[in-house]
């Protein structure tokens, strides 16, 4: 791969596919339709002519506000042909949140999916003087005209139309699409942010396309693949990876929603999917659980089958030949219990993608034993965004793997993850003091996670540096380990590790409801809500049974001294949560302060506590 801009990359995939299957599919009234990589071009050029017609002009910042699907794709390669700098927005923020992001960006036009995205530009219209365009996919989602402010709300078929009528106009289109230069800016990412407000990640062409050749050294897919795409194309990860799906060929799917996702699995019986660990996770527990409220002889079954699987990666991984008699084994293994997880997947994965966040090596050995191989990569907005991955030959799980061509990994003396390449983010747009903050004097990014590099050359994440506890007594605590352990619990649907300048530290435990409310109608326990239900003695006995089970080889002062219970999960309306879904440590220790103040109060009993 040569292409140094994203431009370059979609007209080389264009003409090299242009006789295979489809480029993207999509689902509507019920069935599977093809898009070919002549009716994708033939979209995007008109959507890019569109945008011009409306007066967008090089260098001028398109947000989009949506949900992953085929018109975003297209939108965003329209925005690049257009010599404009895209804005991916996070579809669940609300309003407020959005009103910051295209007020920061100056952004010019916004696309929105539908009407109630629609319906937040409008709320904060008046506060965008930069803001001259609303366009809308669906063709319900300007409805009510006026837009506020003077700016209408023209649809995403109205601007194609309009830019196939004006095509006459451009009869250099092709040309000027790839005249744009490598260090051009591509897209501003606002990244999501655990601490302090969102600041945009200035992305060139030549960061993404970097990161797309290294990628493809690393992790060989082809033509012959089809992936299911899940994650939010808001997000780098799932646009780095859409990026560098259509340059190889591979058929991208768009999932309907995450709720559908089980189901179009089955649909689609894609061979490879990227997903962060949640859903691995969420997965790895339906397993559990029906594995575990079968017969006795199902169950006997199931542990007999998972202790064969470990046993069988661990040759795998170790590079050392298995045994024939574990090889036999393992066979019958696969047939009673593994092949009926490869088939819920669709029967044809050939490899899951894991990013966003740490993956367990529990789960990681389990999908890898039941010949569904994980892959865990890392890295950030700031990288476009993959530093590091894993081999699929030599994976280690609870490593993120090595570093990919054309990226420098190193550890500073505090531990600190540094990188260099061309794939390192350009700064942050208009704050120049933060970019300061994290880019040293000889390039090297500061990514802000600790770490370390094994003899082999794989990277170990430990914990963020700004989540790392220290105890009054001046021990440092990495709370994410922990969280990841316990979270793996079939009654634990969110956990939070709290204790930064106290004496010990402490968890914040959200119940898997689902699986707590069985629990507790078995044992004919009464209570009207959540609230009354994390109350009830029997039930803080219980989960703190099952949180501080996990937690039997931390260190005395790692061990959290109090369990929790909150009757709610943690969400991004309340703050708690990125739209990437990771927690903010802070909001959820400013939500709960009365709470855990109380908690600290009665220091020593080790009783769980609720919020009362």
């Amino acid at each position: 791969m040569s292409a140094r801009t994203l431009t370059e990359l979609f007209f080389d995939a264009v003409e090299r596919y242009a006789d295979h299957a489809a480029a993207f599919r999509y689902k509507a009234a019920g069935a599977w339709r093809d898009v070919t990589h002549r009716e994708a071009a033939a979209r995007v050029q008109a959507l890019s002519l569109g945008l011009r017609e409306l007066g967008i002009v090089a260098g001028e910042k398109v947000a989009i506000l949506a949900e992953t699907r085929l018109e975003w794709a297209l939108t965003d390669y329209a925005c690049l042909c257009a010599r404009a700098t895209d804005v991916p927005i996070y579809a669940t923020l609300p309003a407020n949140q959005v009103e910051y992001i295209l007020r920061d960006a100056g952004a010019a036009a916004v696309a929105c999916s539908t009407a109630a995205q629609v319906e937040k530009i409008r709320a904060v219209r008046g506060g965008l003087p930069s803001l001259r365009h609303v366009i809308v996919f669906d063709a319900t989602g300007g409805a009510r005209g006026g837009g506020g402010g003077g700016a209408g709300v023209v649809t995403l078929a109205e601007l194609e139309a309009r830019g196939r009528v004006a095509a006459a106009k451009y009869p250099r289109f092709k040309e000027e699409a790839l005249g744009v230069r490598p260090d051009d800016l591509a897209t501003l990412i606002y990244t999501s942010g655990t601490t302090g407000q969102p600041k945009g990640v200035m992305l060139t062409h030549d960061n993404i396309c970097s990161n797309v050749r290294g990628s493809v050294e690393t992790l060989r897919v082809s033509e012959d693949d089809s992936c299911l795409a899940l994650l939010p194309l808001s997000h780098i990860l799932e646009r780095m990876v859409d990026y560098y799906f259509f340059h190889v060929g591979v058929t991208i799917n768009y999932a309907e929603s995450v709720d559908a996702f089980a189901q179009n699995l089955q649909e689609i019986r894609p061979t490879v999917v990227a997903a962060v660990p949640r859903v691995y996770e969420k997965v790895y527990a339906r397993v559990l659980e029906n594995a575990m409220t079968g017969s006795a002889a199902k169950r006997r079954i199931f542990q007999w089958a998972k202790r064969v699987g470990e046993r069988w990666a661990a040759h795998r991984l170790a590079g050392v030949a298995v045994p024939l008699g574990l090889k036999l084994t393992h066979a019958i293994a696969d047939r009673l219990v593994f092949s009926k997880l490869r088939a819920r997947t669709g029967g044809r994965i050939k490899l899951f993608v894991s990013g966003g966040a740490p993956l367990s090596a529990e789960i990681g050995r389990f999908f890898y034993s039941a010949g569904l191989p994980v892959i865990e990569g890392y890295g950030l907005t700031e990288t476009s965004p993959v530093l590091t991955l894993n081999p699929l030959q030599r994976p280690k799980f609870g490593t993120v793997g090595k570093p990919i061509p054309g990226v420098q990994v190193k550890i500073a003396a505090d531990g600190e993850i540094l990188a260099k390449g061309a794939n390192i983010m350009q700064g942050y747009y208009n704050k120049p003091a933060e970019t300061r903050d994290v880019m040293d004097a000889e390039g090297w990014f500061h990514t802000g996670d600790i770490g370390e590099l094994d003899a082999d050359g794989y990277l170990k994440i430990t914990d963020r540096k700004k989540d790392l506890l220290k105890t009054a007594g001046g021990k440092y605590i990495a709370p994410q380990p922990i969280e990841n352990t316990v979270r793996l619990n079939k009654f634990v649907a969110s956990a939070v590790v709290l204790g930064d300048q106290r004496k010990f530290p402490i968890i914040l435990v959200v119940p898997n409801f689902a699986q707590l409310e069985r629990w507790a109608k078995e044992r004919n326990l009464t209570y009207a809500s959540p609230a009354e239900l994390v109350r009830l003695a029997d039930v803080q006995a219980k989960m703190e049974r099952e949180v501080m089970g996990g937690l039997r080889d931390l260190a005395k002062f790692e061990m959290p001294k109090k369990v929790i219970l909150i009757e709610r999960d943690f969400t991004i309306e309340s703050g708690e949560l990125t739209p990437s879904l990771k927690v903010k440590r802070r909001q959820v220790e400013k939500n709960y302060k009365d709470l855990i103040d109380r908690v600290y109060v009665e220091a020593g009993s080790t009783a769980a506590t609720v919020e009362g």
